[in-house]
């Protein structure tokens, strides 16, 4: 069924709000202030899903989407809208779930890094056609969307179409990581490339798995790095735990600015590269709500990187007991975010700042980085 809306404002997750006959319509593909036709493709009790299928009125900020499958592939959200307005639109969603979850009203903006829009991710899977070619899923469904000729506009420079054709047959998936000067595939048992893949940050030089987590976009690792060390303002000595530390990206950083530095992870792999990257730390190992009693009781400071869930109340509290004079909180979620920061509150935490940075360009997600200081009177 096709209906016309008049599109309202911008939700979380790539949707823009319209109304049918009372009901909401969350829809892909337009901009807030469009007049569109939209084909409802989900029904629900109290609220539908859709997709644009023509612009009646288009915004100012909509432009010609650069990928011919950008409204099939379900891994690009914004190729329709200029660079602006989605900086626009993610400061949007920072905001609206920042006081929606977390009561509080920020009037920050999403910063924009060196880099564009385009040639950016550095670590891509690939899903496999029932024929053997290399796609994405569609936006919530199990179809894969072939590549187009040019490949995707996002990814970061690597191997052709073809070239990924041809490891389609090898596995369920094909993973592509381009790191500093090496590019490994990587489908079913096959590894073509190196592995560990290294990535130079600040001077130091980190060992990741080729298939481990590391930020995708090039910029992102110092970007973030820089954040969290000019919101913390280090001192030497101070003690410092880094929480969800993955491979010691922040490890590294601390340590360098003269803290004494304890990190924990859930992943093996990725605590014994840890202490390989970063020796000067001492790291342990599990998950993090049961780590605490490996980890010391002290902390001046604090910074945590939970996976897109959030760190969860009872994270949230053991920082919190440990009295830090300052914590930064790294978010690839702001809903996630706000819910944390909504109970750090309630323990005596409040942001001092919160910046956001378009580390996911064309897509919707957003990165932030919120620095806590304890509330007045507070030991």
């Amino acid at each position: 069924m096709t209906i016309e809306l008049s599109l309202e404002r911008v939700a979380h997750g790539g949707y823009v709000v319209g109304r049918h006959e009372g009901k909401v319509i969350f829809v892909t593909g337009g901009l807030p202030g469009e007049r569109v036709i939209a084909e409802v493709t989900e029904r629900g009790r109290s609220f539908d899903r859709g997709h644009v299928v023509d612009v009646l009125e288009p915004s100012v900020g909509r432009v010609e989407p650069p990928c011919p499958i950008a409204g099939q592939c379900g891994g690009c959200d914004w190729q329709h809208a200029d660079q602006a307005t989605q900086l626009g639109l993610k400061t949007a969603v920072v905001a609206e779930q920042l006081q929606r979850l977390a009561g509080i009203e920020w009037d920050g903006s999403v910063e924009a890094v060196p880099g564009g829009l385009t040639d950016w991710r550095t670590r891509v899977r690939y899903a496999v056609t029932d024929d053997g070619r290399v796609g994405f899923r569609a936006r919530r469904s199990h179809e894969v969307v072939p590549l187009p000729p040019q490949g995707c506009l996002i990814a970061a420079d690597g191997p052709s179409v073809e070239e990924l054709d041809g490891y389609a047959n090898l596995g369920e998936d094909v993973r592509v990581t381009v790191a500093d000067g090496s590019v490994t595939v990587l489908a079913g048992r096959m590894v073509v490339g190196p592995d560990p893949v290294f990535q130079r940050v600040g001077g130091r030089r980190y060992a990741v798995t080729a298939d481990g987590f590391w930020q995708v976009h090039p910029e992102a690792a110092e970007t973030l790095s820089r954040a969290v060390l000019d919101g913390l303002r280090p001192q030497r000595d101070e003690r410092a735990l880094d929480l969800y530390c993955g491979v010691g990206l922040f490890a590294g950083a601390l340590v360098d600015a003269g803290c004494v530095v304890v990190g924990a992870e859930m992943g093996r792999a990725a605590v014994e590269l840890a202490r390989r990257n970063v020796r000067e730390a001492r790291f342990v190992t599990g998950p993090i709500e049961r780590a605490q009693r490996d980890l010391p009781d002290w902390a001046d400071l604090v910074v945590l990187d939970p996976p897109r869930k959030g760190a969860g109340a009872s994270v949230v509290r053991a920082i919190a007991e440990r009295e830090p004079r300052a914590i930064a909180y790294v978010a690839c979620d702001p809903a996630a975010l706000a819910r944390d920061l909504a109970t750090f509150a309630r323990e005596g935490y409040s942001p001092v700042s919160i910046r956001a940075f378009d580390l996911f360009p064309m897509t919707h997600h957003v990165e932030c980085v919120a620095i806590l200081h304890p509330d007045h009177g507070r030991a």
